[in-house]
């Protein structure tokens, strides 16, 4: 399944590899081959990138799940606005071979949603949560709120969000994604339990990264 968020894309591309392709088929051998091969491994690439597969969230409540593919980098504890005073931090890393689609960690209500402008420099480094292009979303419900960035980095250069402010929003479904690799943050309450550890990969709408 590809997701709908990549429709223009792999239709550009398609097209690109078949402007490499076709003329394989009239070019000398080694040329031909050059390029009928530079035309399939575009198209395999991009449909890999744009994949979405179903995904089943944990029969289970009072939990929030991870909102993106990819590799914790970071946890720590923190201060945030959004809590007024602690937080606990999570970051995840997600690589060019990931899946790109995000999901909804809790269900709620969207009750922050801002779009900021900024660098574009490598989403694994620390500082990019705060410098670099991001949608930031809060979700709250009666028990708990989280708080959590869409991060462009070097390569990653364009962020689907579909989430508008006062939306109501369930947990797993998807709300866009990070066109090339990047990273999310999310930040939550300082009572929660943690359900990761550093270096662990996690699944968008599957993964627990936490308990309360």
């Amino acid at each position: 399944m590809i997701t709908k968020y990549g429709y223009s894309t792999v239709a550009k591309v398609g097209a690109i590899s078949l402007l490499l392709i076709v003329p394989a088929l009239v070019l000398p051998l080694v040329l031909g081959a050059v390029c009928a091969t530079a035309g399939l491994l575009l198209m395999v690439f991009t449909l890999q990138f744009f994949r979405d597969p179903e995904r089943t969230p944990p029969k289970k409540e009072r939990i929030i799940l991870s909102p993106a593919d990819g590799k914790i980098v970071r946890i720590e504890e923190t201060e945030h606005p959004f809590f007024q005073g602690k937080a606990k931090m999570v970051s995840i890393f997600m690589s060019p071979l990931n899946v790109h689609v995000n999901r909804n960690p809790i269900s709620g209500k969207v009750t922050h949603l801002k779009h900021i402008e900024g660098e574009y420099i490598a989403a694994f480094e620390h500082t990019s949560g705060e410098r670099n292009e991001r949608t930031e979303i809060g979700i709250e419900n009666a028990e708990v709120k989280v708080f959590f960035k869409q991060i462009a980095g070097y390569v990653a250069r364009r962020i689907v969000c579909e989430l508008s402010l006062n939306d109501t929003v369930q947990i797993a479904e998807r709300f866009g994604m990070i066109k090339f690799g990047s990273r999310v943050d999310i930040f939550m309450p300082p009572h929660v339990k943690l359900c990761i550890k550093h270096g662990d990969s996690v699944i968008a709408g599957e993964t627990i990264l936490a308990e309360y």
